[in-house]
């Protein structure tokens, strides 16, 4: 499905209900299939956590969890350790490039059974449960949060629990957090000192809690950038955010005044208020370590505005569902921009124009197709494969419909 998205103005802007980050929601599923007595409000309405949840659901040998990555990484850790259960864990034929030995590495040092199917280090996977009794294990600290992440949800099941050393500089260090703190409201001790995570083993039955899943910050992202790229006045409500939240892309607020955005809380909402013109002799330079899935909007946002920008801390972009780095260089170039990218960083020159009526490719990538959406407002664009959104943002192009965009 191609969409063409022709050019947009609009000032006064509406009130947007996003549903539950993705992120968050599939940690808590993960934990609540090992402690049901855990009720969730606010459950993502993604592809992702949908194939998740049907997933844990399963009594099937044969689990396919198509491109969702983060289903991958914790079921990975999931199925190793239900005790006498055999599965075959795979996806699609890109997550079958993606790698996932580190956590497999991991989980065989603490005693799990899990064999390759087709290429070493690569799903799909033969897992049998196991009960795992040793507890201390490395990891490199620079790989993606996801295998900490699917370490440290199963950890509290493990009869001894889990010391986790994390060599080196450790990156996404607020998704670590955000599954620390998940685990801190079910009443699951641990700490994090230096780069030391422990785990302690639960003791007798958790507690009964029922947890609100916080609203998608990366969903909020492309709203920052169509505010950013909208007129000084423009405004936008989005529900339902929290100030202190747990996500890493809460940090969009701070970015985002960079572009002439202000960020207001009213209880659980926020308005995007654009309140200034952006010089164009501004440079937007960020390091980007923890929150790397908005770097493609705020690439598209500073090439909409006119702005250089430089990226770094994107070497997990790699390995996501397509080599981000590579098809924002293949786009915006398609666009007029003069962008060049490393193996972990992008750098964006400053562009006076951006050519209309161009194809973007979204490489079966959700947030290409949404981080483009916005240059709707500079010029008209077509987005290819438009329905990749329902991975993580089912509702996206009915959104921006509801706030003024032309879509055909």
């Amino acid at each position: 499905m191609t969409l063409h998205l022709q050019k947009t103005y609009t000032k006064a802007l509406s009130k947007i209900a996003i549903t539950g980050s993705k992120s968050e929601a599939n940690r808590l599923l993960i934990l609540q299939a090992l402690y049901p007595n855990i009720k969730i409000e606010n459950l993502s309405n993604s592809d992702d956590s949908s194939l998740m949840k049907k997933a844990l659901a399963s009594d099937e040998q044969l689990v396919d969890i198509h491109h969702a990555g983060t289903a991958m990484r914790f079921l990975t850790a999931y199925f190793s350790i239900k005790e006498g259960r055999e599965t075959t864990l795979t996806g699609s034929a890109r997550m079958k490039e993606r790698p996932i030995g580190i956590l497999v590495d991991a989980l065989i040092a603490l005693g799990a059974d899990i064999s390759y199917l087709e290429n070493d280090g690569f799903p799909p996977l033969k897992i049998r449960g196991m009960k795992l009794t040793k507890h201390k294990v490395r990891l490199k600290a620079n790989v993606s949060s996801q295998y900490i992440s699917a370490l440290l949800l199963i950890a509290s099941s493990l009869e001894n629990g889990l010391e986790l050393i994390l060599e080196g500089k450790i990156t996404s260090v607020p998704y670590i957090k955000m599954t620390l703190s998940l685990l801190d409201q079910i009443g699951v001790k641990n700490s994090f000192e230096g780069n030391v995570i422990t785990i302690k083993p639960k003791q007798g039955k958790l507690k009964s809690e029922t947890l609100v899943v916080e609203s998608d910050w990366s969903s909020a992202s492309y709203f920052y950038s169509i505010v950013a790229l909208s007129e000084v006045g423009a405004k936008i409500e989005l529900s339902s955010y929290k100030k202190d939240s747990l996500q890493g892309d809460s940090i969009l607020g701070e970015i985002y005044r960079q572009f002439g955005v202000e960020t207001s809380y009213s209880e659980n909402n926020i308005t995007l208020s654009k309140t200034s013109i952006v010089d164009k002799n501004s440079k937007i330079n960020l390091d980007l370590s923890n929150a790397p899935d908005i770097a493609q909007t705020i690439s598209v946002t500073a090439f909409g505005l006119g702005l250089s920008c430089h990226l770094t801390g994107l070497h997990t972009l790699k390995i996501k569902e397509t080599d981000r780095l590579v098809a924002l260089q293949n786009e915006l170039s398609k666009l007029g921009a003069n962008i060049s990218v490393t193996n972990d960083s992008l750098v964006l020159d400053v562009s006076d124009t951006i050519n209309s009526e161009i194809e973007i490719e979204t490489y079966k990538d959700h947030r290409m197709a949404m981080a483009f959406a916005p240059l709707a407002l500079k010029t008209s664009i077509l987005i290819k494969e438009a329905n990749v959104v329902s991975k993580s943002y089912p509702d996206f192009w009915r959104d921006l419909t509801h706030i003024g965009f032309q879509i055909k």
